[in-house]
């Protein structure tokens, strides 16, 4: 394993200290970092989801904001807006940034916010850029929109339009912790509130410089992938368009759009790192399967059938990887 493994295990490990129950919430967040890509996580209030982004960027030396998405929020809110200012007697419009123009952006309840305010944050996610009247400003090299959302069921929720959900890479969802992890948060908060650290670790944080993510995405490209494990890649988006390619399944019964080719470049590049982490130089199969849930459930949409008979996206993936062939 080398530094930059060593120094990413380390980053995960300092996190899940603070965020007790939610392994695979923080392995997310990182293969998010590792792959340029941004992480959508859906949960009921309560139960970690803001505690997750921020323990990972409280560890990270890098710039962090915040954006508190509301129903009232402006685009500007989120962006920057130009500000009229006098200088030596002379008016000019100079550029106030938003809190987007941070590295790590925690956008907080998402789907809370207008359209106009998500297709402000659509640009900065697609294109790493924000414009502000005839300018273009770069967001820093090191970016990543972490959100959160609150079941669209929630009163006073906006679904998030489809093109904005296919820029995530990743869709996590946050549930209820069990009984013994509820029991380690409860001792957990109790030991802020005294003051006192669980851990000799916590009591000193090992920050992470910018610099070793940056190395380690230099590192992915160098993970090898077999055509096996590519035909597998594509046979599972293809078979969110072509359903009917499985009859035996019900998938022809429950997919009403497929995935764009966007979900084969995210499962290929989350496959790489979830591989990385685990400190081999190949992807394997088992590698893309536990990476298809958070990567295809959000990318297709369900039939009506599917919706009236209670079916979620969840619930399909899991008849993708039943059916379709590792060949």
């Amino acid at each position: 394993m080398n530094s930059a493994q060593q120094a990413i295990t380390q980053l995960i490990a300092q996190t899940e200290q603070s965020v007790v129950g939610q392994s695979h919430v923080i392995q997310s967040l990182v293969i998010g970092l590792l792959t340029n890509g941004h992480i959508l996580l859906e949960g009921l209030p309560g139960t970690a989801k803001t505690r997750s982004v921020k323990s990972l960027a409280n560890l990270l030396n890098t710039s962090f904001g915040r954006i508190q998405f509301t129903p009232d929020l402006l685009p500007s809110d989120v962006t920057g807006t130009e500000v009229y200012q006098e200088f030596d007697g002379k008016p000019q419009l100079n550029f106030q940034p938003g809190p987007i123009f941070n590295s790590i952006v925690l956008a907080d309840e998402v789907n809370r916010a207008p359209a106009k305010v998500q297709a402000a944050l659509l640009e900065a996610m697609a294109e790493g850029t924000i414009t502000v009247g005839d300018k273009t400003h770069v967001l820093p090299e090191l970016f990543m929109v972490l959100a959160t959302q609150n079941p669209i069921e929630q009163e006073g929720t906006y679904p998030l339009p489809e093109a904005q959900m296919d820029r995530f890479i990743m869709k996590v969802t946050v549930d209820y912790p069990e009984d013994d992890a509820e029991r380690e948060i409860v001792r957990l908060v109790r030991s802020e509130e005294l003051g006192v650290e669980v851990s000799s670790e916590l009591m000193t944080p090992q920050h992470i410089e910018p610099e070793i993510v940056i190395e380690a995405r230099r590192q992915l490209p160098q993970i090898i992938v077999s055509e096996l494990v590519e035909r597998y890649v594509v046979a599972l988006v293809m078979a969110t368009r072509k359903p009917t390619r499985y009859p035996e399944s019900q998938l022809h019964q429950w997919i009403d759009v497929g995935a764009s080719p966007r979900a084969s470049i995210a499962l290929d590049k989350t496959s790489r790192a979830y591989a990385w982490l685990q400190g081999r130089d190949h992807v394997t199969l088992d590698d893309v399967r536990a990476m298809a849930p958070f990567v295809l459930g959000h990318r297709f949409s369900l039939t009506y059938d599917a919706l009236a008979d209670g079916v979620n996206h969840q619930r399909v993936v899991e008849e993708l990887l039943d059916h379709v062939e590792i060949a």
